[in-house]
């Protein structure tokens, strides 16, 4: 008893001397972190501060920072004084620009291209981490960060653009979704990652990017280059696909208007009604993502985000069935401010072929003008400014409204131009044909053709011929990757020499594979899509083309860089194929089980009866008199016969 009674007091004596220890270091440092505050928050002369070595200010920074708290480092960086001690951290810029570009087209459509850019100086590159955005999309931003993205560009496009009637396109897209990517080459396992972007992105847009997988990816030599700042060419970090067969809906467009730092409540973005885009002949809209240089020295790069909606209206299918366009009746919407956030807000309205206002007049009429080299030709722009409020005018609403005068004009035919289709009879064999015009009179210029074929469509490369003007033109770099079945496409690039003034075509056979059952759409006899062909070229100009991308010259002509001064870059999609495959009856199986159930209910139905009926032996009946005679019979106390 007395041995436990010692050990219990010298357990309460041991935890009151920890009790009190505690306490003492405790005030210790409360007394240490009001001392330190109170140094930081001493004024000093700016000749005390310059006299104090630059070391001994430094290392009293770094004491302060680890001293006090997150919290009361964070007050006194949200008052920063210009003789505290402090390191404030620098924040980082980031800027909005927002455009729209309306060209008239000579068959009396228009063409409305929109152009979002945000510009953050920052650099994922370097494994820095972030968790403060301003404009930038938080969702994209830890996409790139997580999976060590260098460049994103992703379209989703509805309709074909029709390039002998509309021309060259800003941004050109293929029909369906399109999804090609540069990662870092930090990343081990670029298959996996791929693989996890591509799910994630399917979540973002709302869109079947799922179904990208290893059967319709492909990893160009030559066709994609980075598009940005970067110098690697390491084509092992290149990931491209498509999904042709991809329908563009509302459920694509809310997210990719949310991205926007002001959304669909102020500015351009106003005019995205789904309503009327999608009522439209042709509509695209894309994401890029790619490094871009902060100054002309680029010894620091920048983040950039382009969001651009490419629509063409057509004039008949808009019930309206004159020429007269404004933007009330593109987008039943009219502008009243800017974003707030955009330090840049304008409209384009291509003039060009209109210098004297002969073909079309432009109200209200403003005197701002701008030129730009766009696709290797001047054009000039009639220039609405959003952020200046005389703009709008004293309605406060700004509605331009083009009416057209004349019909008369006709319209350049685009110096590069291609098609394709598939020839051939039955279901066994067939043929690609590609054709690729060069409408220059007098100049030739090399072309990037590339062809991502499915594995089902079994390709003979040794049919392989390319000809210009009846005669064979020999490919300078051909680079083909045989497909495997249910693995990978085909993948064939060609590096061609296109004459002037000539149609090349390039043919190949193909051998159509037997699919297994479960490999067929639901629809079947529709045909399965075969992707676009892309075509890649640096086309003459007769202007130079400047690679500025400073904010002097308009979004939509500073996109693709191009260093030579006589030539400009040109990316050209065909039209996707339809190809029907050998497809079995699927209405059998339903007639089989119509027969069997017909075979075993009168079959297996008559033997069971037989099995199971009793058989009993009827008496027959007697006759009339019979039974006349057994009543009387009866009556009289006689037996009946």
């Amino acid at each position: 008893m007395a041995a436990y009674r010692c050990s219990l007091c010298a357990r309460l004596l041991l935890l009151l001397i920890l009790l009190l220890y505690a306490l003492v270091h405790s005030e210790e440092i409360k007394q240490g972190n009001i001392h330190h505050v109170r140094g930081v928050n001493k004024p000093q002369t700016p000749a005390e501060t310059v006299e104090r070595p630059l070391e001994e200010r430094q290392c009293e920074a770094t004491e302060v920072n680890e001293a006090v708290s997150s919290d009361a480092a964070a007050h006194l960086q949200d008052y920063p004084g210009p003789d505290s001690v402090l390191t404030s951290t620098p924040q980082l810029k980031d800027d909005f620009r927002e455009e729209l570009v309306i060209r008239p087209l000579h068959s009396g459509d228009i063409y409305a291209s929109f152009q979002f850019r945000t510009v953050w100086e920052t650099d994922f590159t370097r494994g820095s981490k972030v968790s403060h955005y301003r404009l930038f999309p938080k969702s994209l931003g830890q996409v790139i960060s997580k999976f060590s993205v260098r460049e994103l560009h992703i379209s989703f496009t509805q309709g074909y653009w029709r390039t002998m009637q509309w021309g060259q396109p800003y941004l050109p897209s293929p029909p369906g979704a399109e999804l090609w990517v540069w990662f870092q080459d930090t990343v081990t396992d670029v298959d996996a990652t791929w693989k996890e972007l591509t799910n994630v992105l399917s979540g973002i847009f709302c869109a079947s990017l799922n179904f990208i997988d290893s059967t319709n990816t492909v990893q160009p030599s030559a066709s994609f280059k980075p598009l940005g700042t970067a110098n690697g060419t390491d084509h092992r970090f290149l990931r491209y696909a498509t999904l042709p067969r991809e329908i563009v809906c509302t459920e694509n467009l809310t997210p990719w208007k949310k991205l926007l730092p002001c959304g669909s409540k102020a500015g351009l973005a106003v005019l995205l009604k789904s309503e009327k885009l999608f009522h439209s002949s042709f509509h695209s809209q894309a994401v890029h993502i790619r490094p871009v240089c902060q100054d002309w020295h680029c010894k620091t790069t920048s983040l950039e985000l382009r969001q651009t909606l490419n629509v063409v209206f057509d004039l008949h299918t808009s019930g309206q069935g004159k020429r007269e366009w404004s933007l009330f009746k593109m987008f039943s919407r009219t502008l009243t401010e800017s974003c707030p956030l955009a330090s840049s807000s304008k409209i384009y309205i291509d003039t060009t072929d209109n210098p004297q206002e002969e073909q079309f007049e432009l109200s209200p009429a403003t005197p701002l003008l701008s030129q730009a080299v766009v696709l290797g030709d001047r054009r000039t722009f009639s220039v609405y400014d959003l952020t200046q409020q005389v703009t709008f005018g004293t309605v406060r609403s700004l509605n331009v409204l083009i009416r057209w005068k004349s019909t008369e004009g006709d319209m350049l035919r685009p110096l590069l131009h291609a098609e394709r289709y598939v020839a051939g009879y039955g279901l066994q064999t067939g043929e690609i044909h590609t054709l690729i015009y060069n409408n220059h009179p007098f100049r030739s210029f090399p072309v990037l053709l590339l062809d991502s074929v499915p594995w089902y469509l079994r390709l003979y490369v040794h049919t392989l011929t390319v000809t210009s003007k009846g005669k064979d033109n020999k490919p300078s770099y051909i680079h083909y990757q045989p497909s495997k079945d249910r693995i990978r496409p085909h993948l064939l690039e060609m590096l061609l020499q296109l004459p002037p003034h000539s149609v090349t075509e390039v043919t190949v056979q193909f051998e159509r594979a037997l699919l297994k059952w479960t490999e067929y759409t639901p629809d079947p006899n529709h045909g399965f899509y075969v992707g676009s062909s892309v075509i890649s070229a640096l086309v003459p100009s007769t202007v130079a083309m400047s690679t500025n991308i400073t904010q002097e010259q308009p979004l939509f002509s500073t996109f693709f860089p191009c260093k030579e001064e006589s030539n400009y870059f040109m990316r050209v999609y065909t039209e996707p194929l339809l190809v029907n495959l050998p497809t079995p009856d699927f209405s059998m199986p339903y007639n089989v089980i119509c027969l069997t159930c017909t075979v075993v209910a009168v079959g297996y139905g008559s033997l069971y009866n037989l099995l199971t009926r009793s058989f009993q032996i009827e008496e027959p009946n007697p006759g009339l008199a019979k039974r006349i005679a057994n009543v009387i019979r009866k009556m009289r106390g006689v037996p009946p016969l």
